[in-house]
């Protein structure tokens, strides 16, 4: 199994939990839910739809039968929100919120000319797609996205573009196609030093 292949099994891995555990994860107070595993990320609405968007849009790169855990792992989310919409659309608007936060505290490191946080950019990123995977599901019905949020977003992609390096994707070259250059173009590429 190739390194990519290794990755996008992860993924469905974690998309599985995360879906089994979103009825609790919604009804809860906690933003950042640990699910339970060491080696796997906290659960987030944003974390969840980042993986969905990569996994369906990838799905030709897995085997039947993960594509048929993708369904149903994406089934269990749905069901499990459908009765919750409105605090569903709460809980994406907080973490927005601080995914926002936390990637503006990032780039302000980057300004400071910090060499490790540019080293780090590969995995840092990531926030920023998080960010985008939350504003895409903001903006699709039944939800409604806060446009003050949305305008932050525009400002940190504003300042970030002045000092950006356009290059190379930072991820697994097979992950191209669920993430088009014109719309994510802070993978393709990296701040300038």
């Amino acid at each position: 199994m190739t390194s990519s292949e290794e990755k996008l099994a992860q993924d469905l891995e974690i998309l599985q939990v995360m879906a089994d555990q979103m009825d609790d994860y919604v009804r809860s107070e906690t933003l950042f839910w640990p699910m339970g595993y060491s080696d796997m990320p906290m659960l987030t609405l944003g974390g969840y739809w980042l993986r969905q968007h990569r996994l369906t849009a990838l799905r030709a790169l897995l085997t039947s039968e993960q594509q048929s855990q993708l369904d149903a792992a994406v089934q269990t989310f749905n069901t499990a929100v459908s009765d919750w919409v409105v605090r569903t659309e709460q809980r994406a608007h907080t973490e927005l919120e601080a995914r926002i936060r936390q990637w503006g505290e990032y780039l302000r490191d980057l300004a400071d000319k910090k060499s490790a946080e540019m080293a780090s950019y590969p995995a840092q990123v990531e926030v920023r797609a998080i960010i985008a995977a939350l504003v895409n599901h903001l903006q699709q019905s039944p939800y409604a996205l806060d446009q003050k949020l949305a305008g932050a977003t525009v400002s940190l992609d504003k300042g970030l573009r002045a000092r950006f390096a356009s290059g190379e994707f930072v991820w697994p070259e097979e992950w191209q196609p669920a993430y088009p250059e014109a719309e994510y173009w802070y993978l393709y590429g990296r701040p300038k030093a």
